[in-house]
């Protein structure tokens, strides 16, 4: 597996879930490295935004891609996780969702031992799950990007992986938003996909406490007109704005 780098290990850790549906249960995190997505604002770009690639980021550095990246077997990505005391494992990354095989060997692995894992994705929606990898998934957190990412529409957008998270009961959906023009974007999408606005999370646009307090009673507001759900980042109130945690 193509693996973000923490210090001299792997970006695999266990903190309390920050956002969305799972907030605050405790979890194991495997961060995986690779997006096909360019976000502007991702906070994570350490896993993409690779010296010579014209990529734009509002804030962070170009990244060697080979210091940025550890890879290791499924079984030792195993190994780490078991050494966790919990059972809620959390692929994210990057886009987890470019390494189906290996995540779908992973879950397998580790249920090998101790059926209980629940496996949640943290995916960008753009693109469709192998059926191995769908069989192990319990939960697909899907973070459609807009406009304000910075990432063309055709790319962000991908009708048949959209049509295909929103046709599942094991999806929820979550949306940086920033401002009205944000949640009009978010409405376009719920309506064109026919998806319950119980199952969407508003999460505010910011990396520090002081903003998310600043923008969360708008979010909030845009949550109880639309009859979606509000999403805070925890993780950033508690530990601040880092990798691992």
């Amino acid at each position: 597996m193509k693996l973000a780098r923490l210090g001299d290990g792997p970006e695999i850790f266990f903190s309390l879930q920050g956002e969305g549906k799972n907030q605050g249960a405790p979890s194991v995190f495997v961060r995986t490295s690779r997006c096909n997505l360019y976000c502007a604002w991702c906070d994570t770009p350490y896993t993409w935004n690779w010296a010579g690639t014209a990529f734009a980021h509002e804030s962070a550095p170009k990244y060697d891609m080979a210091a940025q990246t550890l890879e290791l077997d499924v079984g030792a990505v195993a190994a780490i996780v078991r050494g966790f005391p919990c059972r809620r494992l959390v692929l994210t990354g990057g886009e987890p969702m470019l390494q189906p095989g290996d995540c779908a060997a992973l879950v397998r692995e580790l249920r090998s031992t101790e059926p209980r894992y629940a496996v949640e994705m943290e995916t960008n929606g753009t693109l469709l799950p192998s059926p191995e990898l769908d069989a192990v998934v319990d939960q697909y957190t899907v973070s459609p990007k807009l406009e304000s990412s910075g990432v063309k529409r055709a790319l962000r957008l991908e009708p048949r992986a959209l049509a295909f998270f929103a046709a599942t009961s094991k999806s929820v959906f979550k949306f940086v938003v920033a401002g009205d023009g944000d949640v009009a974007q978010v409405a376009e999408i719920v309506s064109a996909h026919a998806i319950d606005p119980d199952r969407v999370y508003l999460m505010p646009k910011a990396s520090s406490a002081a903003q998310l307090t600043a923008l969360g009673p708008s979010v909030a507001a845009a949550c109880l007109a639309m009859g979606y759900r509000f999403s805070d980042r925890l993780h950033i109130h508690l530990f601040g704005n880092r990798p691992g945690v």
